[in-house]
């Protein structure tokens, strides 16, 4: 067990010298441009006697110390040989500094060293873009041909990274990985004694008539971009033929009747079209006229746009119910359209507008909340729908009972309004009930007296004096005296 031990701590100790036997370096790797300032260092864990540095494309050996300044350019980085440091600052790296900066440190008779990767950045040539689908004689390609292109980025280092835009968008297109390889020029592989590296891409997809006159561009991407030193691009200006493309139909509006009429339509296409009309069976062909109608050739607006033209002299009403048939033809195709006219100054409108849905919404929500708070009042007998009905039956303990017959004159024939009384006959007796039960009684009958003298009293006052059929005056009951 105490051999295990042992050859465990053994391997414990060995690995510590041997780490502290290991020089560090700040960076591992140093990307660099050519032109700029940089510090690179070597460590060891324990004072060092000298420190020497080799850097790629010079001849000397630097051999630095915090007092040592003999090389222009160079000067000692670090915080001094007895703090085990071992390092330089370069003033201007130049391209030729590209490949591994190695630093040798002196310890006790010994020599350890270090190596740092430094990449000397160069600015890469600029991109080129290779048809790999050819156009016709004159420039252009047929609709729906897969387009193919090849764009090349030669000598960088590092290797240029490439994009594709369209129009300065991202094209957005089917693309193959990036492939990256040596430069095969001679020139650029012996320049400054490094190899360079040339960076490619193809781009593909099938052509459509939005595509012509677009503006592909293949763009680089490299560490020696800057702002003032933007990436670097190549572009390729697309043609595309096509059949002119199909719109829905036109409407003209805003012409004068009895004035010579002008029709306007821009249809899109690449050749230009040739123009028929088709008015009521008659063709009127592009550059023709044929009685009141003229039809102009097409005028070349840009971007594969036509503006097509027709007149009608001495428009009339009968003129603005017609449909008018173009033809536009070229070599890739033939599309129909159909133009209507109208003398009205705007299209009606085939929707409502935001001012009228807001109002119809409003309206609605109104008339939902006055049905609503009808419900509401009637349920509840609130508002207009209180006191509605006037309950006259009188129930039996009532002193007093009002007749409905009396609205009837017929019925008035051989009876006196004398006859009403208040029956204040005693129905029974019962046990005295004690002085407060016996006010609350007595308030009660008066409220009933008092209710039903005045429902009498209104139902004469809205007949007044009324005559029996003899001619006597019958007057109106006075109500009861209700004192007490």
């Amino acid at each position: 067990m105490s051999r295990i031990v042992f050859i465990f701590l053994a391997a414990i100790l060995t690995d510590a010298l041997t780490w502290s036997q290991q020089v560090n370096v700040e960076p591992n790797t140093a990307l660099l441009n050519e032109g700029d300032r940089t510090e690179l260092l070597c460590r060891y864990g324990r004072s060092i006697n000298y420190c020497r540095i080799e850097i790629p494309g010079e001849e000397k050996v630097l051999n630095l110390s915090p007092e040592w300044s003999k090389t222009p350019g160079f000067t000692y980085y670090g915080a001094g040989l007895t703090a085990g440091q071992c390092g330089v600052s370069i003033e201007r790296v130049k391209a030729s500094y590209n490949g591994q900066v190695k630093c040798s440190l002196g310890v006790e008779g010994e020599e350890l060293s270090g190596t740092i990767d430094l990449v000397v950045a160069l600015r890469p040539q600029q991109p080129i873009i290779e048809l790999l689908t050819r156009p016709n004689r004159e420039g252009y390609f047929n609709e729906n041909t897969e387009f193919k292109a090849r764009c090349t980025v030669r000598d960088g280092r590092p290797p240029a990274n490439i994009s594709w835009f369209i129009d300065n968008m991202p094209a957005n297109k089917r693309t193959t990985p990036l492939d990256i390889r040596p430069s095969s020029n001679i020139n650029s592989n012996a320049r400054d004694n490094v190899v360079l590296s040339t960076s490619e891409q193809e781009i593909q997809w099938h052509l459509s008539p939005e595509d012509s006159n677009r503006k592909l561009v293949c763009r680089s991407h490299h560490q020696t971009d800057r702002e003032s030193l933007p990436p670097q691009e190549a572009a390729y200006i697309l043609n595309v033929r096509y059949a002119p493309i199909h719109q829905v139909d036109a409407a003209v509006y805003g012409l004068y009747l009895d004035h010579t009429a002008i029709v306007n339509i821009t249809i899109k296409a690449s050749p230009q079209p040739k123009i028929e009309w088709t008015i009521d069976g008659a063709i009127v062909s592009q550059g023709r006229t044929d009685g009141r109608y003229s039809a102009y050739e097409p005028q070349y607006l840009g971007n594969d746009e036509y503006n097509v033209t027709l007149a009608i002299a001495g428009l009339t009403l009968e003129d603005t119910t017609k449909v008018y048939q173009l033809r536009a033809t070229n070599e890739l195709g033939m599309t129909d359209y159909q133009v209507r006219i109208s003398s009205s100054s705007k299209p009606p409108s085939s929707s409502l507008d935001v001012a009228a849905i807001v109002g119809i919404v409003v309206a609605v929500a109104v008339l939902v909340l006055i049905v609503l708070l009808v419900l509401f009042a009637r349920a509840t007998g609130r508002w207009c729908f209180g006191g509605a009905t006037l309950n006259t039956d009188v129930g039996p303990d009532s002193e007093a009972q009002i007749h409905p017959e009396f609205q009837d004159d017929e019925e008035l024939d051989g009876r006196d309004n004398g006859d009403e009384h208040i029956d204040t006959t005693q129905q029974s007796e019962e046990a005295t009930p004690p002085v407060t039960d016996k006010l609350e009684a007595q308030k009660k009958a008066d409220l009933k007296k008092s209710a039903a003298a005045t429902a009498a009293a209104v139902i004469a006052a809205g007949n007044g004096s009324q005559h029996n059929l003899n001619g006597t005056t019958i007057e109106a009951p006075k109500p009861p005296n209700t004192s007490v």
